[in-house]
């Protein structure tokens, strides 16, 4: 058979394409795959043209994505895995509390129910409102919530019709590979487009940096500390940021003070103090301080009376510059104590001392479950000191009293997101208290408990002249 010259050129012109597509494709390991790139730029090009074909699905596709999205994780092997696989590998936090905080995040965080439609209607015709994905969301995600925090976010992302490139904190990359490939698993069954879930092997600042700047990538979600947050909102592009908080809680003479002691150490030992929510420092009115210390022993409080002891414990979680030790983040009450020379048994949960207002244990949000109690003269001196001691971060607070006009007062001068009134401060992401969940809490930002709808844009469509009944 002869070849001539065209069939010469022909072959040589496929063989180049061919060397071509193997040079640019993405030399994975056998781990990469469902959603893991090995550079952030491959991850965003790919959620690029993944959230390009969501925009041809319809509502009742997204609602089956995010279906199954909630039942590939509730499976009993995937949920346990993960919740035990992110106290392993961010020594945070305890295996129990993870299993309910993921759990949360599969089953109360809003799907597509949450976008609803604006409808006015006149002689002048019609004009809807809808809610309009933003294109490709850059979520950084923190250490100490990762898993919770990719289910939510992928979850009101998708419903609102975005992908998500996922920037996870380097100390919590491989349970947050696991969970994103999990969530790969359950589209690719669902027949969503591939790739709507993404992040990347290796994540690190760089990473994160290159994600933020990126022209593909329209809005940036930022779950951490304030470091963080001020990076996002210093882009240049539309950010949600969810920071720090640190909860005090009000105790008035008023107040159940048995069941206010039982809430208190639930929801501060609550995951080791992990949640940016969980109860930080106590302001109680001096006449029931005594007997609010008594029944908060009888439910896993350890009190801690010796000065000595208490600076041990201060030199013990903070460094000479009054800031956070992060290996005692999340550490049980337990464990703390017994790097102090003191051994308590598994029902200590929390450690309590009095201390003043000016305390670093006060000040500072210290997310390890350390509960320093002030006490106050009277209910409005005590609302004052937890205005101040909260620092205007406009998070969480928690007051217990059956006055109706002082949670109305310490409602309206406190301003933060979360206020729980007579509970624990987990009743108000919706464990034991009513409404939806979210682990990303945009304070600093203004959309509070974010969902779907804060992952949309607002659009206007207007018909003229026509189609209004009335």
């Amino acid at each position: 058979m002869e070849i001539n010259t065209l069939d010469i050129e022909k072959i040589v012109k496929q063989v180049m394409q061919s060397v071509e597509a193997a040079e640019n494709k993405p030399q994975c390991s056998d781990n990469c795959g469902e959603g893991i790139f090995l550079t952030m730029e491959e991850a965003i090009d790919a959620a690029f043209t993944a959230q390009r074909k969501l925009l041809d699905c319809s509502m009742s596709d997204k609602d089956r994505f995010v279906k199954a999205i909630r039942n590939q994780l509730s499976k009993k092997e995937n949920l346990e895995k993960i919740s035990k696989m992110a106290v392993e590998e961010t020594g945070m936090g305890g295996y129990e509390y993870k299993l309910i905080k993921n759990q949360l995040a599969i089953d109360k965080t809003p799907g597509i129910e949450d976008l609803t439609t604006e409808a006015m209607a006149g002689d002048d015709g019609l004009t809807l409102v809808e809610y309009a994905p933003f294109g490709v969301i850059g979520a950084i995600t923190p250490t100490t919530n990762p898993t919770e925090t990719i289910i939510c976010n992928s979850i009101g992302m998708i419903a609102a019709g975005n992908s998500v490139v996922f920037s996870p904190h380097p100390r919590a990359k491989e349970v947050s590979e696991l969970t994103i490939r999990l969530i790969n698993r359950a589209l690719k069954e669902a027949g969503a487009p591939d790739n709507l879930v993404v992040s990347v092997k290796e994540p690190s600042i760089e990473n994160a940096n290159i994600m933020m700047k990126h022209d593909k990538v329209r809005l940036l979600v930022a779950t951490g500390g304030p470091g963080v947050v001020k990076s996002v909102l210093s882009s240049g592009k539309k950010a949600i940021g969810a920071g720090a908080g640190n909860p005090p809680v009000v105790v008035d003479e008023t107040a159940d003070i048995e069941k206010a002691a039982k809430d208190i150490v639930d929801g501060c030992s609550f995951d080791n103090n992990l949640p940016c929510i969980a109860e930080k420092e106590i302001i109680a009115v001096d006449q029931i301080a005594d007997y609010l210390i008594f029944n908060m022993k009888q439910h896993g409080a350890y009190e801690v009376k010796d000065k000595s002891t208490i600076d041990k414990l201060v030199k013990l979680v903070l460094n000479d510059n009054m800031k956070i030790k992060t290996e005692f983040v999340g550490k049980s009450a337990k464990y703390i104590l017994s790097k102090i020379g003191i051994e308590v048994d598994d029902s200590i949960r929390v450690i309590l001392m009095e201390t003043e207002l000016e305390h670093p244990f006060v000040q500072t949000e210290l997310m390890m479950p350390i509960l320093p109690l002030v006490r106050a003269k009277d209910v409005d001196t005590a609302i004052d000191m937890a205005v101040d001691v909260e620092h205007g971060n406009r998070h969480t607070a928690m007051m217990h009293s059956k006055n109706v006009d002082k949670l109305t007062r310490m409602a309206k001068l406190i301003q933060t997101t979360i206020f729980v009134k007579n509970g624990p401060s987990y009743a108000g992401i919706g464990v034991g208290g009513e409404g939806y969940t979210t682990f990303t809490i945009a304070g600093p930002t203004g959309e509070g408990l974010t969902s779907a709808k804060s992952f949309t844009r607002k659009r206007r469509c207007t018909l003229v002249g026509g189609f209004h009944i009335k």
